[in-house]
């Protein structure tokens, strides 16, 4: 049930994330929370199944920072991405 506590704190703290990142307009809203909710509940399950106890506060410093750096990631990319994608569009269209 603890893996419910870094879920949500992935999650809140993801809606940051998202906030921080330059050109959001360019990226869903639920893109980097869902991405950090995600990327949470594979790290936190890894490292439990790994032999971590839930009062290790390894577990708890990598599920949640760890999550976020990788939505971090994930939003920055995709928004150069979709930049690009969309300049090159409008050059092909001529716009």
């Amino acid at each position: 049930m603890y893996i419910l506590l870094a879920l949500i704190a992935a999650c809140a703290l993801g809606i940051g994330v998202h906030y921080l990142i330059p050109n959001r307009e360019l990226r869903g809203v639920a893109l980097v929370p869902a991405t950090a909710t995600a990327a949470s509940a594979a790290i936190y399950t890894i490292m439990q199944w790994s032999g971590m106890s839930q009062t290790n506060g390894w577990l708890w410093l990598a599920s949640i920072v760890g999550s976020l750096a990788i939505a971090a990631v994930v939003g920055v990319v995709l928004t150069r991405r979709r930049q690009t994608e969309d300049a090159e569009k409008k050059a092909a269209l001529g716009l």
